[in-house]
């Protein structure tokens, strides 16, 4: 189905929801938690729900000692091979609470640019979702290379969406909206919707995130709502904090409305 506006997501049939590394890592770790509330209150009426979530590299590196985010690939897929472990057994730890299995999915691009690769990753999908498990997807780290890596998961979110056909996308971080201008900047305004033919020419988009372990920003965020609401996807850009309010339909975040 096409989601319009708002007020039809609760009736979304299938949603993609993209959590990035500084949401739920490191302070944060606690946020899980309440992301799998939201998820499984969307599950528990019908929704087919998947979770695109980075952030197994950013959990990896107090396991292997390391005081930053590493810079070498090497190391990276080290940091992600630990990481991804740790990721998936806090959210199944806390999906246990409501009796929900988690699936998961690691994809790099080059997986969905070979047809053959992207049709298993579709087929895999969809019969974990009329299995009623939920997918976690995330980039392969551990064997993407610079040449091949999706370079932040708003786009890996986007194209998996594509893949899934979905309703509707939330792209969360840690700013609740766009807005006209980075939103610590003096005068910076909330835009509560974007028109799909609208070219935000007025808008200042930053290109880097707020934290140090993530690699997306509030560019990489709009890029990949374009690329979903062109398909046909509806968006919602927030905060993840506010991922309940959003998967309600409240009037939280950015609104990028599909293609008609």
């Amino acid at each position: 189905m096409t989601i319009a506006d708002r007020s039809q997501v609760p009736a979304a049939r299938r949603v993609v929801v993209k959590v990035g590394s500084s949401s739920i890592s490191g302070d944060n770790a606690g946020q899980i938690a309440p992301l799998v509330d939201a998820l499984a209150e969307a599950h528990g009426r019908g929704t087919q729900v998947i979770l695109v979530s980075s952030g197994a590299i950013a959990t990896g590196i107090p396991y292997l000692a390391l005081d930053s985010r590493p810079t070498d690939l090497a190391t990276q897929q080290a940091a992600a091979a630990v990481g991804q472990n740790v990721l998936i057994y806090r959210y199944q730890d806390s999906l246990d609470r409501y009796d929900i299995v988690a699936g998961q999915v690691l994809l790099t691009a080059g997986d969905l640019e070979n047809p053959t690769h992207r049709t298993n990753a579709q087929r895999a999908m969809e019969r974990l979702l009329d299995l009623r498990i939920l997918p976690i997807v995330n980039e392969n780290d551990t064997v993407a290379t610079h040449e091949i890596r999706f370079g932040d998961n708003d786009r890996l979110a986007a194209l998996v969406a594509m893949l899934v056909k979905a309703d509707l996308l939330i792209l969360l971080s840690d700013v609740d909206a766009l807005y006209t201008k980075p939103p610590q900047e003096p005068g910076a305004e909330r835009i509560h919707e974007v028109a799909f033919d609208d070219a935000l020419e007025d808008v200042v988009i930053g290109s880097t995130g707020l934290s140090g372990v993530g690699t997306g920003g509030a560019l990489t965020k709009v890029s990949a709502a374009r690329q979903a609401a062109e398909e046909g996807t509806a968006v919602i850009l927030t905060a993840t904090t506010l991922v309940t309010e959003a998967l309600r339909g409240e009037h939280v975040g950015t609104w990028f409305a599909p293609a008609p």
